[in-house]
């Protein structure tokens, strides 16, 4: 496999890569900011498109709730599940339609919406691309309601100018109380970036690697990655520091989060990681509680869209009902000591 950075995977030859079965993750192409003179920061402005079972999505809504941003910040969330063959326009494409039933609950899921972020009331993701010229098909977006225009589609960087314009974004958390996911002091800084690689190419995309690639000899490099990876975050945790970086949440926990809340429950099965739960990590475990329980975090996700989403595009769409022991997720995230039970 070829160089990642913490932002994006390496492009050389991906399509040869991809040809031998290698999962090769794209490049965002909408990479404005917050910021750039033709995109200020004002409260009220800025909106989100996301699908809850993506966790690139998920960073950017973790970071929208931790900043106290949801109020103003808008948001539209996807059904888990994109097109099928039988849509008009085509197959594999993010449709904002809340009248769709998740065959995991025979039920319209209440998380999903209408698009309302251009005021076009437009069906899929590709629509508001292509209204830029744009072939492009991805969440998350992060869209200026009064430009008209896309800002940035890179989870990354939108995560990045949350963090730095929070406040005049309209943050409704004091400054003395808000996290600040991008350190100042430039050691711990440092310690942040370095985490954010590692992170990204052995876990975050990783997972992806392991689960979507067709290669054996890929998916084994992918999993001992992982794997590997997952016992270097418990051996860091294991000095009682709360967070990865230390006494404070930052964005290196902020990353990390996503793919260790799908683990269990998701990626163990369908992204073929079944070495080890996250259950069978102590620290980890403790730390993904600890994560879970900050003001905001459970309800920015969404583990019924994770299973739909993941297990509703497997070759019979038939999603799986567990795990059940030790007890139902994400119930178990609110039980740090169950990582001192045991194996159950």
């Amino acid at each position: 496999m070829t160089k990642e950075t913490s932002v994006q995977e390496d492009q050389s030859r991906a399509a040869e890569r991809r040809a031998k079965g290698e999962f090769v993750r794209g490049v965002s192409g909408f990479r404005h900011a917050i910021g750039d003179p033709d995109f200020p920061p004002e409260a009220g402005r800025y909106h989100l498109f996301v699908a809850l079972n993506c966790p690139w999505c998920h960073r950017v809504s973790l970071a929208r709730a931790a900043l106290g941003l949801e109020s103003s910040i808008t948001m539209d969330v996807a059904f888990p599940n994109r097109t099928g063959e039988e849509d008009p326009v085509g197959p594999n494409l993010w449709e904002f339609d809340p009248s769709r039933v998740a065959t995991l609950t025979g039920e319209t899921l209440a998380e999903c919406t209408d698009e309302t972020g251009t005021g076009l009331g437009l069906r899929l993701a590709k629509q508001i691309y292509q209204r830029e010229g744009s072939d492009e098909q991805s969440v998350p977006i992060l869209y200026d309601k009064l430009a008209g225009r896309i800002v940035n589609n890179e989870s990354a960087e939108i995560l990045r100018m949350l963090d730095r314009h929070a406040a005049a974004l309209g943050s409704t958390i004091s400054e003395e109380a808000r996290v600040q996911l991008v350190p100042q002091d430039a050691d711990v800084l440092s310690l942040v970036e370095a985490l954010n690689e590692r992170i990204y190419v052995a876990i975050n995309n990783g997972a992806y690697k392991a689960g979507f690639s067709s290669d054996q000899s890929v998916y084994a490099q992918a999993f001992e990655a992982y794997f590997t990876a997952l016992d270097e975050l418990e051996t860091l945790l294991s000095d009682g520091r709360p967070f990865l970086s230390g006494a404070v949440f930052s964005e290196a926990d902020l990353r990390l989060f996503p793919t260790l809340y799908r683990h269990d429950p998701v990626y163990y099965v369908r992204m073929k990681l079944n070495g080890a739960r996250i259950l069978d990590y102590p620290h980890l475990w403790r730390w993904l509680c600890r994560v879970y329980a900050i003001e905001g975090v459970a309800t920015a996700g969404s583990l019924v869209h994770c299973r739909q989403g993941y297990f509703g595009r497997s070759w019979n769409g038939v999603v799986p009902l567990g795990p059940v022991r030790p007890m139902g997720y994400p119930e178990a995230y609110l039980h740090p000591e169950l990582a001192d039970q045991g194996p159950s």
